[in-house]
C-alpha cells in the first residue's frame, strides 16, 4: 500500500509520499508516532516552564510597584522607582561593589523598569522559549535561560554598567542557544534556523543603537552565554534529555526561588 504524505512531527513541514525521512530536518517517518508523542510531552512540560517564568516576572513586577508605592515613591505610570528595584535585586557595579549583592546576578533577570519593558521581554520569551524547548528539551531550556542570564549580567558588570535589570539577558541566552543549534545542526532546517535567529540578533543590535538605556553588554553577554551553555548541554538530536539534565534544571530552579525569596524578605526588611 502506497504511503501518504504526512507532517513531520519535529519541524511540522510536509514529508512527501516517496520520502523515508524529512528533507528539512532528517526525521524518519517510520518512527514518527513515537517521536511525535515524545515531542508533545516535551512541549507540554516546556509550556508549563515558560508560563512559570512569565508568572514570576509579572509577580515581581507587581511587588516592585507595591514596594515603590508603599515607600511613597513617585514616577511614571506603572514604573517602579530605582529604590524599590535596588531593594528587590537590581544588579550592576553599584549593587555589587557597594553592597556585595552578588546574588543580584540572578534576581535582576526577574525585574523590569516599566510596563512596556516587561511586555516586550515577555513577548520575546513566549516566542523564543518554545523553540529552544523543542530543540533542547524543557529542562535544558530552563538551564540555558538561567545560566546565560547570569553570564549576561557578569559581562555587563565587567563592562562597568552601574545599574541594570530585565529578562532580556536571559532571553538573549535562548537566542544564542538557537544560534549554536542552527550552526551545529546544519542542513536545510539548521540553516533556516540560523538565518532566522541571525535576523533577531541584527534587530537587537540596531535596537540597542537607536534607543538609549539599552544594556547592550547584557544582551551580548547573554547571547555568548547561550552559545556556550547550548554547546555544553547539547540538543535533542545529539542526545535526549536525561535525569542529569532534569536535576540541573531543578537546581537552577531552587537557587532562583531562594534568591527571589531572599530578595523579597530583604526588600521589605529595609523598606
Amino acid at each position: 500500500m502506497k504511503q501518504r504524505a504526512i507532517l513531520c512531527p519535529r519541524c511540522r513541514r510536509l514529508i512527501g509520499s516517496e520520502e523515508k525521512v524529512c528533507s528539512w530536518c532528517g526525521t524518519s517517518r517510520s518512527s514518527s508516532w513515537w517521536q511525535f508523542m515524545s515531542w508533545t510531552r516535551g512541549a507540554m512540560v516546556g509550556d508549563r516552564i515558560v508560563k512559570a517564568i512569565i508568572t514570576v516576572n509579572i509577580l515581581f513586577f507587581a511587588i516592585s510597584l507595591v514596594l515603590h508605592t508603599s515607600a511613597g515613591g513617585s514616577g511614571g505610570f506603572l514604573s517602579p522607582g530605582q529604590g524599590s528595584l535596588l531593594l528587590l535585586g537590581a544588579t550592576g557595579t553599584y549593587p555589587i561593589d557597594y553592597f556585595g549583592r552578588y546574588w543580584t546576578l540572578i534576581s535582576a533577570n526577574y525585574l523590569h523598569g516599566g510596563i512596556l519593558h516587561i511586555i516586550f521581554n515577555l513577548m520575546a520569551l513566549n516566542q523564543i522559549a518554545p523553540k529552544v524547548s523543542g530543540e533542547y528539551g524543557a529542562s535544558r531550556m530552563f538551564t540555558i535561560y538561567t545560566v546565560s542570564g547570569v553570564l549576561g549580567y557578569v559581562v555587563s558588570y565587567l563592562a562597568g554598567v552601574p545599574f541594570t535589570i530585565g529578562a532580556s539577558a536571559a532571553v538573549c541566552g535562548l537566542i544564542g542557544a538557537l544560534l549554536y543549534y542552527g550552526k551545529s545542526r546544519g542542513g536545510v532546517y539548521g540553516n533556516s534556523v540560523y538565518r532566522e535567529v541571525t535576523g533577531w540578533v541584527i534587530s537587537l543590535f540596531i535596537f540597542g543603537l537607536i534607543f538609549p538605556g539599552i544594556n547592550n553588554w547584557g544582551h551580548g553577554g547573554g547571547i555568548l552565554g547561550g552559545i556556550i551553555v547550548g554547546a555544553l548541554v547539547g540538543y535533542n538530536e545529539r542526545r535526549r534529555e536525561n535525569n542529569y539534565d532534569r536535576a540541573l534544571a531543578l537546581l537552577c530552579g531552587i537557587i532562583t526561588l531562594c534568591v527571589l525569596g531572599w530578595a523579597v524578605i530583604s526588600a521589605y526588611s529595609y523598606s
